[in-house]
């Protein structure tokens, strides 16, 4: 029993700081993957799949996600973040809405479009748990 004396009760539940600290590396490595994928399919055809397509909305909702958790942090429980850290995550969301925004005038050029600004993405999410680390 997990209360009783001479048996260690495991903590279950994660609080939304361990989440939104867990969640930036998937942030990071989604569009890492994203961006190298798109990028590779800019000089290979049978890398342009549909299945790219999802993986790349599925990575940039996790922007989506992480910022969330980040603004549930301070407005649901008051916690002080740094303010470049909370910056780089509404960049985060901005990159995402312009990379949508040109996809339609940059068409022949997309994959490279979404391969670089996924990276771009990866790098704004690195930068951040840089930030809110120091």
């Amino acid at each position: 029993m997990g209360g009783s004396v001479g048996y260690p009760c495991p903590a279950v539940f994660a609080t939304l700081r361990d989440i939104h600290i867990q969640w930036a590396w998937v942030v990071i490595f989604a569009n890492a993957l994203a961006g190298l994928w798109a990028l590779g399919a800019h000089w290979l055809a049978p890398l342009r799949l549909r299945a790219l397509w999802w993986f790349v909305i599925a990575a940039e909702l996790t922007v989506f996600v992480q910022v969330a958790f980040g603004v549930g942090l301070v407005a649901g429980q008051g916690f002080k973040a740094q303010q470049f850290h909370m910056f780089y995550g509404f960049v985060a969301i901005i990159a995402v809405a312009l990379l949508y925004s040109y996809r339609n005038q940059l068409r022949p050029k997309m994959y490279l479009l979404y391969g670089l600004g996924s990276l771009f993405i990866m790098g704004l999410a690195i930068r951040a748990v840089i930030v809110g680390t120091g």
